[in-house]
């Protein structure tokens, strides 16, 4: 593999968006790190396929030593790996937390920490992509996700945070805030509910989360930006 060429890791590569971000990188000429728990199935020699729980400790150093190995460079990260548990907050088990906490907050942590020591070791820069929520910002009475919350916040804030720590370094960090997308997740919207909780009417598609980080990607003037792929949640009611 040619060291000119680029290289994005994305992590839930093996969901709807996940799926659909490596080929975008793909599309861009990157070769692609794709991880999940399950390593991704793929025919293609550009992509390389990492079997990687994001929350374990060692996970990042793991998945950016395979990348290194393979491809010899780390350009982009895009932090797709995430789950959603919906309860009344006084239902939520320890072990939901667990659950939430460890994929949204520490699968960041592990993996974004190992990408941007990369990043800096060859400096060169790179791009970090971060996968939020509208309902950080936009608390909705018929959406009990306070774990959600929780834990996007948390990234909305270091994305900020990180930006201007390595502004001067070449490292840009954005993250991408979604309103309800259309994936294996929400195949369907039954009644319209999912739809009306946009002020556009509709669900969010994948193609509208791919064009944003892409966007991002070729905008080298952009960071710190949290850009809201919500139908207008962001704006308001």
């Amino acid at each position: 593999m040619g060291s000119g060429q680029k290289v994005a890791i994305i992590t839930g590569a093996s969901g709807g968006i996940g799926g659909a971000l490596v080929a975008a990188y793909r599309g861009l000429g990157y070769a692609v790190t794709a991880t999940d728990r399950a390593a991704p199935v793929s025919g293609d020699s550009g992509v390389l396929s990492v079997a990687a729980d994001v929350t374990e400790a060692g996970a990042g150093d793991r998945v950016v030593g395979a990348t290194l190995e393979r491809f010899g460079r780390v350009d982009t990260l895009v932090n797709g790996a995430g789950v959603f548990v919906s309860k009344p907050f006084v239902e939520y088990t320890d072990e939901d937390f667990d659950l939430v906490v460890g994929v949204n907050v520490r699968g960041f942590f592990e993996v974004t920490r190992s990408v941007i020591a990369a990043m800096l070791a060859r400096d060169g820069g790179g791009h970090v992509v971060n996968i939020s929520s509208s309902l950080v910002e936009n608390a909705d009475a018929d959406v009990s996700g306070a774990l959600t919350s929780l834990t996007k916040g948390g990234l909305n804030g270091v994305t900020k945070s990180l930006a201007i720590e390595y502004a001067t370094r070449g490292v840009r960090v954005n993250a991408v805030s979604l309103g309800v997308i259309r994936t294996p997740m929400h195949p369907t919207d039954p009644g319209g509910f999912q739809a009306a909780r946009h002020p556009v009417g509709r669900m969010g598609e994948v193609d509208d989360v791919l064009r944003a980080v892409l966007y991002l990607e070729q905008a080298p003037f952009v960071t710190g930006e949290i850009s809201h792929v919500d139908g207008g949640q962001s704006a308001g009611h």
